[in-house]
């Protein structure tokens, strides 16, 4: 069984950055693409990035292009969004995911449902 922690979320002005982190803890998790995906106030869960099992490929929603960054640590089982340039639009509680062993180091999920493992969020919150 996997158990994926978000951490890093808090309160930031518009403008600023924050890295949230998820790490996971009952196996490895160097074989498998994982994604964040976000739900603000009202408003269904949305994907907003992915990253392949090999680190090496990554896939980011329209709005978050050139703000937000995807990456991975294998060695300490921990995956990282880097926010910079956050906008009051961004506020949500973001949420960390896995997939099971993928079938390509290539390969990222944009869709909720390909993901096995989900932890239970971090609040971000971007005031204007």
């Amino acid at each position: 069984q996997v158990q994926l922690v978000e951490s890093g979320g808090g309160l930031v002005q518009a403008g600023g950055s924050l890295r949230l982190s998820c790490a996971a803890s009952g196996r490895s998790l160097s074989r498998c693409p994982m994604g964040w995906f976000r739900r603000a106030p009202g408003k269904e869960r949305e994907f907003v990035a992915a990253i392949s099992w090999s680190g090496d490929f990554t896939t980011y929603t329209e709005s978050v292009k050139g703000r937000f960054t995807l990456s991975r640590d294998h060695a300490k089982n921990t995956v990282y969004l880097q926010m910079n340039i956050l906008k009051p639009e961004d506020t949500a509680v973001y949420y960390c995911a896995a997939k099971e062993v993928g079938t390509s180091s290539r390969i990222t999920y944009s869709n909720s449902w390909a993901y096995d493992y989900w932890g239970l969020g971090t609040q971000v919150t971007v005031s204007s």
